[in-house]
């Protein structure tokens, strides 16, 4: 691995989790190494990297604005969105050390590195206060789809804390009519299916506004929603 990216992994602080299993896929730098950093976060690399990217440009992402990445994983979309916005405007949050280290090693070249520094920190537990500054704007693609309410509500809770009250955050799920028994604890692995009602109320009781936008071409199903601060 090269020198800078070194030295600059050294700089991200991680937060310990447990690990756990699931569907044969490891949790954690194991579950990197098995299935590679790309099909960790399921793969489609190039495809769900530029579907988020044009849809945060149809949104009014300029690059002047602070884009907070949540579950960057190993930069999918980091790597088309670090280009663009101005330097150290990308905030990236993930629970992974092992795949923001492999998406800086393999998928971000040292000479953007430098020139965009992206701020990056490691956390279980939604420490947005720690990226130091107020996104505009906030991504949550595919997190939802791997957590429960619990988790959900924490997320909407603390991000509330230190967007811009004129930001807007975008996050992603698995809708379904009716309601589902879904598993009890995160898990990367693990399909999680809410109705429209419920992603609506976890936004309203933590102090946002929920804008249904549904169909957004996302490959898996995927169903998206904007949320404006209250």
């Amino acid at each position: 691995m090269k020198q800078r990216v070194k030295n600059f992994l050294k700089q991200i602080p991680i937060i310990s989790g447990l690990f756990r299993r699931y569907a044969g896929i490891p949790h954690g730098p194991r579950g990197v190494l098995k299935v590679g950093h790309r099909d960790y976060v399921g793969g489609l690399w190039e495809e769900l990297g530029g579907l988020q990217f044009d849809f945060l440009i149809r949104e009014g992402l300029k690059p002047h604005h602070y884009l907070l990445d949540i579950g960057c994983g190993s930069l999918r979309a980091g790597v088309h969105f670090i280009p663009y916005l101005d330097p150290g405007h990308y905030l990236g949050i993930d629970k992974e050390k092992s795949l923001i280290w492999s998406g800086l090693e393999h998928e971000l070249n040292d000479t953007l590195l430098v020139e965009k520094h992206p701020i990056l920190i490691v956390s279980e537990c939604f420490e947005f206060s720690r990226l130091g500054t107020r996104p505009d704007y906030a991504l949550a693609q595919s997190v939802f789809t791997h957590l429960p309410p619990g988790k959900i509500h924490e997320c909407f809770r603390k991000l509330r804390l230190v967007v811009r009250d004129s930001g807007r955050f975008l996050a992603t799920y698995f809708e379904t009519d009716q309601l589902v028994e879904n598993p009890r604890l995160p898990h990367d692995h693990a399909r999680f299916e809410y109705t429209r009602a419920q992603i609506e109320e976890f936004g309203r009781l933590n102090g946002w506004k929920a804008e249904y936008v549904g169909d957004w071409n996302h490959p898996r199903g995927q169903v998206i929603v904007r949320y404006l601060p209250n």
